[in-house]
């Protein structure tokens, strides 16, 4: 901890739900000592000394967060914890997704603990309002929440006033954004010479089939017509301090993203994001028994929702222009069937407004010295609007124009979380106790309202877009089954308990235990209990001990405990359909139904059980500390699809829904960390941090199995079996390529066999390549993942690298798959494909044939890198000089994020975000990342 950071006191106290704690400064005497800093971690519905933790948990601090050019907080902590993946998005305002040591559900996701409130949803969040996080790893910190923590936890405390005086911050950058990487694609006479190879490949020898030259004067790059290089800006002003007794926090935060999709031309959604944020937390101290407090956020979003130009860009031929100047409008890819991705980007429009509204109430009783009972009730509302305009398309021939069409969504949620503690503290001479119980009500509802309408007239702005102005107009408004609008609404109901106890500090005890119920399970199944036990040693507090000078700390710890997940997939009712022929019953028919779909009404609860041993140890004066765990998780009942071969004649018969799997995640995860102070001008810090993971499906119900994920013509590259990985691609080994007609004729009988096609592998030998010889080609999920970095002070500069990256997960190309004509091709594809005997064997001869583009390993490629992920120099005006311009501090800085990447995949980046955990590593169409480059100020006074 830095030393300028101690001039507010010796005590950082972070704590949840807004408590205060007031630190107590160690008064001056004649001997010089160093003062001790007990740092306080957040823990569910409370806090405890770090030193007697016995979980498992990350800590993030306001100053990781503070001045790092992402609009969701998560993306500035990638690479700082270990057993924590964050996989950013690249598109402007995107939530990332956070992976806490390995994928534990398909269907659930990591909770954010706000000041109270339990989301799944930070976009909201100013980075600047945070004072600190704790990233609940281990099932022993997460069993107190419960249903809610089965995919790990993140509890969030927001800032509050500090001090006696009014502290005013200012922070502001302006930077601008670049995508980086980008394929090099082939320019029109490559196309044209790999376009003309193609249908000699395939037999065809019409000379008027042949592209010439000659024809096509364009060379278009549409890579360069989507992209541009765009500004992000941000500023954030705060205002804290304590009057009386009253603690408080005031902010307001407006961050503007122009996005990376060249808007401006025509009428255009582009990828912009603009969000303004409030933040509000006051706490009134009654007198010393009671306290009152309240923590209230609002945000505005508004994200452009461009219509998929980039898997667009990446097809397009280059030999057609954007604009047909013959008639003035955009140029329509005659016989190609592939969109012009400068007319979508142009012409589409789509928007979604948020308005999100979080208000914290809470109050504390302190009653007969050691009892403590607190009183939360937050309110989440969240309204948001929607609208899709998809324009006529007059530059298509008039049979493939289809009207304008005006899709509007509006939707509204209402959320509560209602909080009740009782805690009881008490000290016994060198025996430490507190009981904690408590009782937590949860209301989530859901409702949307669906309209659409045809020949809407759309000038270019968004009074123009009206349901009303339109024809063939229609309405949902709880419609489930309609245009998949929902009307939903759940609540989960709890009580729970939890003990810590310590015996001089040395030895500690933890055990939790909650009863949840939910509304989204059947009655039979619908309360679960999840018991929690977790114990530490400190040994470096024995006394055989205390004649070392090498350890601070040492502490050895272990956890089990216990989770939940009834946020599932599932279906209450059977789908009928008519039999159009009717039954017959004699010779007289009659009208008939029967059952198309076959579900399981009484899917039941995901359930995971963990444990973790660890290490934690502090060395040399606190300049090292080195924290190691070994954890196993497994979870079982997980809810997702199956072959269910039995169930004759059901359309689903090929994915039904059910508790079918068992996952297994298990690794070992270590963070290093040095800091040292030479002098009152010099510092140094350095961290790093490593977790190997193994995740696999341990078993499937029935022993079946699921073919899932991306499909072309028929073949899925994803197959969920026992044994392999989530997420692990399934399809056809490549063993080369086929040269010649000898090679051909001593392989293995394979359709579509000739030169230059896939050899594929004969996995069992019998001579026939088919369906049976497919396997399994890698997974989405790294085998290891790192970050690390270094800090330096030097006089008044500062200067920070951080470095993160990933090993032994494998992305699946399916951009370089999903060839349905005459898609363009890349520039590694033209330089390394076979155009004859010897000239390659990997990459096949240009070609169409689907019997040859294969779901296979051709496309599965490496998804390691390393990455620079933020670099950042910056200058602190001097203390004497800032103090003469009446200021306390000025910091100005420099920063890159995402600079420099090297990786060996084929696309833009090996970062892959996925909404769809099955298709984690799957590249299709996704947002690319960008590098970002900042000047910033942050000003305090």
């Amino acid at each position: 901890m830095k030393q300028t950071q101690l001039k507010y006191s010796c005590l950082i106290a972070v704590l949840y739900f807004g408590m205060s704690v007031d630190a107590q400064s160690t008064k001056k005497d004649s001997t010089t000592k160093e003062r001790k800093i007990e740092e306080v971690v957040m823990i569910g519905y409370g806090s405890q000394k770090k030193e007697n933790i016995t979980g498992s948990i990350g800590l993030v601090s306001a100053k990781e967060l503070a001045d790092k050019p992402n609009a969701n907080p998560l993306s500035s902590i990638q690479g700082k914890l270990s057993g924590v993946q964050i996989i950013n998005s690249g598109s402007p305002g995107g939530s990332p997704r956070v992976d806490i040591r390995g994928v534990g559900s398909l269907s659930g996701k990591t909770v954010f603990i706000v000041d109270g409130m339990i989301t799944d949803d930070i976009s909201f969040l100013g980075p600047q309002d945070i004072e600190s996080m704790s990233i609940l790893k281990d099932p022993s910190s997460l069993a107190i929440y419960g249903a809610r923590a089965s995919n790990g936890a993140v509890i969030i405390k927001t800032k509050s006033g500090r001090g006696k005086k009014p502290v005013f911050n200012f922070n502001s950058y302006l930077g601008f954004k670049k995508i980086t990487n980008i394929p090099e694609m082939t320019n029109s006479d490559q196309y044209i010479e790999l376009y003309n190879e193609k249908l000699k490949n395939e037999g065809i020898t019409d000379p008027k089939s042949f592209l010439n030259r000659n024809n096509y004067s364009a060379d278009t790059n549409w890579f360069n017509e989507i992209f541009r290089t765009s500004i992000i800006n941000s500023n954030d002003f705060s205002a804290s301090g304590v009057a009386g007794k009253l603690n408080y926090y005031a902010s307001v935060g407006l961050l503007q993203d122009e996005g990376n999709l060249a808007a401006g031309k025509g009428i255009n959604s582009g990828s912009g994001f603009n969000r303004l944020n409030t933040k509000l937390n006051l706490t009134y101290k009654i007198n010393k028994n009671i306290t009152f407090g309240n923590n209230f956020t609002f945000s505005k979003m508004r994200t452009d929702v461009a219509q998929n130009p980039l898997l667009d860009a990446y097809t397009s031929p280059p030999i057609f222009s954007v604009m047909n100047d013959a008639i003035g409008d955009y140029q329509y890819f005659n016989g190609f069937s592939i969109p012009n991705s400068r007319a979508k980007l142009d012409l589409y429009r789509s928007q979604i407004r948020q308005e999100r509204l979080l208000n914290n109430v809470w109050g504390e009783y302190k009653f007969l010295k050691d009892f403590t009972l607190r009183v939360s009730y937050t309110n989440d509302n969240i309204n948001q609007s929607k609208y899709d305009y998809t324009p006529t398309a007059t530059y298509t021939p008039k049979a493939d124009q289809k009207p304008n069409k005006l899709v509007t969504i509006d939707s509204r949620t209402r959320n509560y979380v209602w909080d009740n503690t009782l805690s009881w503290k008490k000290q016994f001479g060198d025996h430490n106790l507190e009981l904690l119980g408590g009782f937590s009500r949860t209301r989530n509802s859901l409702s949307e309202i669906y309209a659409s309408a045809l020949d809407v007239n759309y000038n270019g702005s968004n009074e123009s877009l009206g349901i009303s102005k339109g024809t063939n107009q229609v309405y949902y408004i709880t419609d489930r089954l309609a245009e998949a609008i929902s009307q939903d609404h759940y609540r989960v109901e709890s009580i729970f308990g939890r003990i810590n106890y310590d015996y001089k500090g040395k030895y500690l005890l933890n055990g939790s235990v909650r009863r949840d119920g939910s509304s989204k399970v059947s009655k039979e199944d619908r309360y679960r209990t999840f018991p929690a036990v977790s114990a530490g040693w400190v040994v470096s507090k024995e006394d055989f001990m205390s004649t070392q000078n090498v350890f601070n700390l040492l502490k050895f710890r272990a956890s089990w405990g216990q989770l939940g997940n009834p946020d599932v997939p599932r279906e209450y009712t059977l789908n009928a359909s008519i039999i159009g022929a009717g039954a017959y019953f004699g010779n007289t028919g009659y009208p008939a139904t029967t059952i198309d779909r076959v579900i399981d009404p009484n899917i039941g609860w995901e359930t995971t059980i963990g444990k973790d041993f660890g290490v934690e140890m502090a060395l040399f004066n606190n300049k090292l500390k080195i924290d190691a765990t070994y954890f196993d998780k497994n979870t079982k009942d997980v809810v997702y699809g199956i072959v269910q071969g039995t169930v004759s004649g059901a359309s689903n018969w090929n994915s039904f829904v059910t508790n079918a799997y068992s996952f297994k995640n298990k690794g070992f995860e270590i963070a290093v960390n040095y800091n040292t102070k030479f002098n009152d001008n010099l510092g140094l810090s350095v961290y790093g941090n490593f977790t190997g993971l193994k995740n696999e499906i341990t078993s499937v119900y029935g022993g079946s199995y699921l073919n899932a994920g991306a499909s072309l013509f028929g073949n899925n590259i994803i197959r969920l079996e026992a044994g392999q990985a989530v997420g692990s691609y399934y399809g056809y080994e490549v063993d080369g390529i086929f040269q010649n007609d000898a090679e051909v004729s001593a392989w293995a009988t394979q359709n579509g066999a000739t030169p230059g096609a896939f050899k594929f592998k004969d996995m069992d030998g019998n001579g026939i390549i088919d369906s049976r010889d497919k396997t399994f080609l890698g997974s989405p999920i790294p085998k290891g993942t790192y970050g690390f970095g270094i800090n330096m002070n030097i006089y008044d500069f500062d200067f920070g690298i951080d470095f993160q990256g990933v090993f032994g997960n494998k992305i699946y190309n399916y951009n370089r798959e999903q060839r349905y004509g005459n898609e363009n091709w890349d520039l590694d594809f033209y330089n390394n494909r076979w155009r004859g005997e010897g000239t390659s064997n990997s990459y096949s001869m240009t070609t169409n044939n689907q019997a040859i583009i294969l779901p296979s390993s051709f496309y599965v490629e490496d998804g390691s890198y390393i990455r620079i992920r933020n670099v950042q120099v910056g200058y602190n005006l001097p203390k004497s000089f800032a103090q003469s311009l009446s200021i306390t501090k000025l910091r100005l800085y420099v920063s890159a994020q995402n600079p420099w990447t090297s990786f060996k995949y084929n696309g833009f980046s090996p970062e892959i975000l996925n909404g769809d955990r099955v298709q984690m590593g799957v590249d299709n169409n996704i947002y690319p990342i960008s590098a970002i480059y900042t000047f910033g100020m942050s000003l305090t006074f």
